[in-house]
């Protein structure tokens, strides 16, 4: 067994190497007629124009490419900037687009082939190096050697795979047109879904769910014995590989619009944006069932299936935030940080990132019904300051990027207004509570330790007090791990759910008469 994981180590290794050596390969030449064909027509004669001394010129890297189009694009745009001439300014980005057209590499060559010796060799070695985790010792999670590991415990290796991860989304985010091979890599995967070429949306959206899937195969086998977690697991990798990735492009294949029908205002925060009323409304019926289907989950599913389950329905269950950070981001729960502080943070950027959402969501559909004739402009603005700081900065960078250094729920903890809002709803109108049995607790701490929300468990544990806290996601790890069964999920009656005098275990709590 441990060859097999020394393999897999080494196949998930050499995946990894392949796909960080991949964007340097090829060279790249524009040509008029592609600038024709990637540039809108408003702009297009323009940009012929401006990128003409590119015509013909072989670029040896996309660094050299990208420098020389930058020049002359940012060369034309501050003359325009500077005479005040706003509305000549090409606000439009064609970096990637020209890009992608103008490679020539061995991966445009040959994409199947590129891409199983990078993410399906890293995907492989990383299934090799799981399945034979955990064989041969008994049920149950243990946090042996968690505090010694330089990868989960802040140790060096976290640090590389984190600062690797971040730079990887900074990258995505804001200059993907240096990944315009790793794009091309998964171009024959998106036309047989969706009929297109792909983006870095598509390419981040296959590794996204692949990596789900592999970790989720070390969850089952973490959490062997325990049907609950198995569930759970499972379920995120359906809804993440079905709802978020095959369905929305399958959508795009037979001219419907690209939806994710499990994502959810605010999470969805541009839902009411004036796009996607249009496209809703264009596309018949279907637009039209998608977006009664988003109102619907807003205002009913969501309080309603909140006051059955918790939040933990969609937060550890439907997710794909959540998916992400369960199975990815397992091995670095135990970093959350329990202390006052951090949960003082917690209550006022996560309910702060809340009321944003909700005043831009506002502003926005009194905009639409009113034809932009109330701080248009403003809007706009607004839409670009949330999508930039809160949709890719704080969800995207922090909220995955930062798995090694602050836990795997940074994004669902201080961020998601989704979280917040459901949160709301399982604080004050629900029936999920954990239930704890105090005089079973031996402090051991494990709870604690275990939970990614940063609750310190044990404090209730120790207390016999019920666990209701908005922030609580209901991933049952903490029961999971408790060597004494103290703790316990549980749907019940509203009555006696917040029990607010602890009962005390202790050597003078019962006493004898003889």
């Amino acid at each position: 067994m441990k060859l097999i994981q020394k393999i897999g180590l080494i196949l998930f290794l050499v995946g990894i190497t392949v796909f960080t050596v991949l964007p340097f390969l090829g060279n790249y030449t524009l040509t008029e007629t592609q600038v024709r064909e990637n540039t809108k027509d408003i702009h297009t004669e323009k940009m012929i124009e401006i990128l003409a001394p590119m015509y013909g010129q072989k670029y040896s890297s996309n660094f050299s490419f990208l420098t020389d189009f930058n020049k002359h694009f940012n060369e034309y745009n501050d003359q325009l900037k500077d005479q005040a001439l706003w509305d000549q300014v090409i606000w439009d980005d064609y970096s990637f687009p020209l890009a992608k057209t103008a490679l020539a590499s061995p991966v445009s060559d040959n994409p199947w082939l590129f891409l199983f010796l990078s993410v399906g060799l890293a995907a492989l070695g990383g299934l090799l190096y799981n399945l034979p985790k955990y064989q041969g010792e008994p049920e149950g999670v243990k946090n042996n050697g968690v505090f010694k590991s330089s990868m989960k415990n802040r140790g060096w290796m976290g640090m590389l795979t984190g600062a690797y991860l971040i730079l990887f989304y900074v990258i995505l985010y804001w200059f993907p047109a240096y990944l315009v091979n790793l794009v091309a890599m998964v171009d024959p995967l998106s036309v047989i879904l969706s009929g297109n070429p792909a983006s870095q949306w598509f390419l981040y959206g296959f590794i996204y769910t692949l990596a789900i899937i592999v970790m989720g195969v070390r969850m089952f086998r973490k959490y062997r014995g325990n049907k609950y977690q198995q569930l759970r697991t499972a379920s995120v990798m359906f809804f993440q590989t079905a709802f978020a990735f095959l369905i929305p492009e399958i959508l795009v294949l037979f001219n419907q619009p690209y939806f994710d029908f499990k994502n959810i205002w605010p999470l969805d925060y541009d839902f009411f944006y004036d796009y996607q009323i249009d496209t809703f409304l264009s596309s018949g019926g279907v637009g039209m069932f998608m977006l009664i289907w988003g109102i619907l989950l807003i205002i009913i599913g969501v309080p309603l299936f909140t006051y059955f389950f918790g939040k933990r329905w969609y937060c550890s269950w439907v997710c794909g935030c959540g998916g992400l950070a369960e199975t990815v981001g397992d091995p670095y729960r135990q970093l959350s940080d329990k202390s006052l502080k951090a949960w003082k943070y917690e209550r006022y950027i996560i309910h702060g990132v809340l009321v944003l959402a909700v005043g831009m969501t506002l502003l926005t559909i009194v905009n639409y019904f009113s034809g932009f004739a109330l701080l248009g402009n403003v809007t706009n603005q607004l839409h670009s300051f949330y999508g930039f700081a809160i949709g890719s900065v704080f969800a995207g960078v922090v909220g995955t990027g930062f798995y090694p250094f602050m836990g795997n729920r940074v994004w669902c903890r201080f961020g998601c207004p989704l979280a917040a809002y459901l949160g709301i709803v399982q604080r004050f109108k629900s029936r999920f509570r954990i239930t704890t049995n105090g005089g079973q607790c031996i402090s051991c701490g494990n709870c604690s330790t275990y939970c990614e929300m940063g609750i310190d468990v044990r404090w209730y544990a120790q207390r016999g007090q019920n666990i209701v806290r908005s922030s609580c996601v209901g991933c049952g790890v903490c029961s999971s791990v408790c060597p004494r069964g103290v703790l316990k999920l549980e749907n019940g009656s509203e009555e006696g759910r917040i029990n607010e005098l602890p009962i005390i275990i202790g050597n003078d709590s019962i006493k004898l008469n003889n």
